[in-house]
């Protein structure tokens, strides 16, 4: 940003702090938190219950993240939106907006510019890496989307491009924010975070007792596949990821989830859901199966539908839950593994609907 703090990243304590350094009452702190979190406001002179002065100090001395948005798609039957947006450095992100029948609007938001987890059926890897996202960038995707959308959010998903562990400080901040009464006061239980398996930042998280679910990318049931598929995993084993795993379902208590894509003829047979059960019985857990979803350019092909059916009756039978994920925005290339950054130029930023009260 310029260099003044970005209090899009702050929560209500440190604003309140802020407003002080403006010889503002804690109260003033308070609205700014609204405003910035609650509002998603777009500007300061926007925050029409502070005082003018103060919002010129604001002006002056502060910035606030507002990424823009260059280009949205809409999938043919109208449930799934994709955005580009750009950053103020021109870094650009996707984020997805998904409406479900049973009235969930779910957000998901991406932790970095890139990944460097480099997994060879994912779309967001194969640019490499930029940077992290701060928190308040994060969070900013949530209310871009839902300016444009005209509704809140239900669901925020840490599913879009980057490790939102290998982030983990913005990404923890992120969550607490969109979790925050002054907020979106999105339920922590609403709020899923996932990762590839970094082992040591599962085991912080644990720590922090956070209380957000947490889905774990598996894709294979033993060491050799899943180090092909998933290169972290020559870092961070699975017997380490799993005791990883299993001191979060203690510290949280709650189930967590193990996120499979089935390739067709690669990690998909009957053998290796049955060695896939063997790994994960007497855990707290949910298998959700994903049928990988086409990008251009990679050697994998979709699993048959008969074929993913069977894999998930083989876990049932082993008493292991199991659901297989109903993809959204597959034809825009907006469903799980498909985000990558994509600037096209000569596209024009896209004006949002100002930010008023909630």
């Amino acid at each position: 940003m310029s260099g003044r703090p970005d209090l899009r990243g702050m929560d209500v304590d440190e604003l309140v702090r802020w407003a002080a350094e403006l010889r503002q009452p804690p109260y003033r702190g308070r609205q700014l938190a609204r405003w910035v979190h609650g509002h998603g406001a777009r500007a300061f002179d926007g925050m029409t219950d502070l005082p003018a002065s103060m919002r010129q100090q604001l002006a002056q001395r502060a910035a606030l993240t507002c990424l823009r948005v260059l280009h949205r798609t809409t999938s043919a039957d109208g449930s799934t939106t994709k955005y580009l947006l750009q950053c103020e450095d021109g870094s650009t992100v996707e984020s997805v907006w998904m409406r479900y029948a049973d009235g969930r609007r779910s957000a998901c938001v991406s932790t970095q510019v890139g990944c460097a987890m480099a997994c060879t059926f994912c779309a967001t890897g194969l640019a490499g890496f930029g940077r992290n996202l701060t928190a308040g960038e994060i969070t900013d995707q949530v209310h871009v989307m839902r300016l444009d959308q005209g509704e809140d959010p239900t669901h925020v998903v840490f599913m879009g491009m980057g490790e939102p562990l290998a982030n983990l400080d913005a990404t923890v901040r992120a969550v607490r924010l969109l979790n925050a009464p002054y907020g979106l006061g999105i339920g922590i239980r609403r709020i899923t975070v996932s990762t590839v398996g970094l082992a040591p930042q599962i085991r912080r998280l644990a720590k922090l007792r956070l209380g957000c679910k947490l889905a774990v990318s598996l894709h294979a049931p033993d060491d050799d596949l899943r180090s092909q598929l998933v290169p972290i995993n020559r870092r961070y084993p699975i017997a380490e990821l799993m005791d990883a795993c299993r001191e979060y379902v203690e510290a949280v208590g709650r189930r967590l989830t193990f996120e499979y894509v089935l390739l067709d003829g690669v990690n998909d047979s009957p053998d290796h859901a049955a060695r896939l059960a063997a790994l994960l019985r007497g855990m707290l857990a949910h298998v959700n199966l994903i049928p990988w979803n086409p990008v251009p350019n990679l050697p994998y092909r979709r699993p048959r539908a008969e074929r993913v059916r069977q894999f998930a009756r083989v876990l049932r039978s082993a008493g292991i839950p199991a659901t297989v994920r109903v993809e959204r925005g597959t034809d825009i290339l907006a469903a799980c593994g498909q985000l990558r950054e994509a600037h096209t130029p000569g596209r024009r930023p896209v004006r949002l609907a100002a930010a008023g009260a909630r």
